[in-house]
């Protein structure tokens, strides 16, 4: 069974794109991927394309715009983890010897379609009352108050942290730093949740080229890192009473993803996670295991997750920062996995960083548990 290691990456800016579409990304940070791969298009020999909103063969069309129409092309839809599974079909592929030049495309344009909150699926209890996502996730965060004593100024240092690192990435959707005052100053929206307590409606698209071992001998490429592990669970079913400060999800994507990678979360070096609200940061970081429950709130008012922290998280600037379209979001988070460990995330670059991991969730199951949950392990 081969390895597999990212050879290209491609993104575009994130925010909002009136003038364009989810085509129209996809193939930009597509052409990107496959010159920074330094490889010919002709030896890509299949691709799979994650997206949410955008209908029918939006990848057929991207590969069509990019000069690529005829290879075999999967599109895949698995709510916000739909990129991040597109680049686990990828890699099962290329692992099943099937392929050995393999595209992972991740596209989303939300701003013509939403212009507030999504709803939990109908079929969910929480839809029949009202709740949408951002009415959930308040209630996560009241109860983690409530259960680890965490205050409203720590919940708020997650958005500014977030945004502080997004001010040094050139293809974030917000560029200004802010502060624990501007957070509780921004409208509400749920309480305890304010406006920057939660991630924007976005635009963007990020793609990456991925190859079997003998690929990657033949083509030769320097700066190659290998995806030790992409692991993907979805939720469970289940109306009894379950914990909303805990995501055992999270933690069972994750301990699979550890196995298959042979890594620890003490070894994880930083992470990319799921900050779809500030409290999300907090329980997928525990849930992960890099920070005890209970205890990240305090670790981020310590300084232990920025960058030159103990263990930065979402050094891209997260979703909160760097802005979340859906589809796109899983294949960014990859996108700034592998930057950081070629060494080439500029002013936010955590030095001797090697092993990184990314984190995405989506959708809604019944309850508490999320649709799809994917863990990435990215080594160099």
């Amino acid at each position: 069974m081969s390895e597999v290691h990212i050879v290209g990456t491609g993104m575009t800016r994130f925010g909002k794109h009136p003038d364009r579409d989810a085509t129209d990304l996809g193939t930009e940070a597509l052409r990107e991927a496959i010159a920074d791969a330094g490889i010919d298009p002709r030896a890509i020999e299949a691709a799979y394309c994650g997206h949410v909103y955008q209908g029918m063969v939006t990848g057929q069309r991207i590969l069509a715009q990019a000069g690529l129409a005829g290879l075999p092309l999967t599109n895949v839809e698995n709510a916000c983890s739909s990129g991040a599974t597109a680049i686990r079909e990828a890699s099962l592929a290329i692992r099943a010897g099937e392929h050995d030049v393999v595209v992972a495309i991740g596209t989303e344009h939300l701003t013509n379609r939403f212009r507030g909150a999504l709803t939990p699926d109908p079929s969910d209890p929480e839809a029949a009352v009202g709740a949408t996502m951002p009415a959930v996730y308040a209630m996560r965060a009241r109860r983690y108050m409530e259960e680890f004593g965490m205050t409203r100024e720590q919940l708020a240092l997650i958005p500014v942290k977030n945004k502080r690192n997004a001010a040094h990435n050139p293809l974030a959707h917000f560029r200004t730093e802010i502060t624990v005052e501007d957070v509780l100053q921004s409208r509400p929206i749920a309480d305890p949740l304010h406006l920057h307590d939660c991630s924007p409606v976005t635009d963007g698209a990020a793609v990456v080229v991925m190859m079997s071992e003998g690929a990657l001998k033949r083509h030769g490429n320097g700066r190659a890192v290998r995806l030790a592990a992409s692991a993907l669970r979805s939720g469970t079913v289940d109306t009894t009473p379950t914990s909303m400060t805990f995501e055992p999800l999270t933690r069972a994507t994750a301990e699979d993803a550890y196995q298959r990678a042979g890594v620890g979360p003490e070894d994880i070096d930083f992470a990319e996670v799921h900050d779809c609200f500030s409290i999300a940061e907090v329980l997928r970081v525990e849930g992960l295991g890099l920070f005890p429950q209970g205890e990240y709130p305090a670790a981020v008012e310590r300084g232990e997750a920025d960058i030159g922290g103990r263990l930065p998280i979402n050094p891209s600037g997260g979703l909160l920062g760097k802005g979340h379209p859906l589809g796109g979001t899983g294949v960014a988070q990859v996108v700034e996995l592998v930057k950081q460990l070629r060494g080439e995330a500029g002013e936010r670059q955590i030095e001797g960083a090697r092993i990184g991991l990314a984190h995405c969730r989506g959708g809604k199951a019944v309850g508490i548990e999320g649709a799809a949950c994917t863990v990435q392990i990215l080594v160099r």
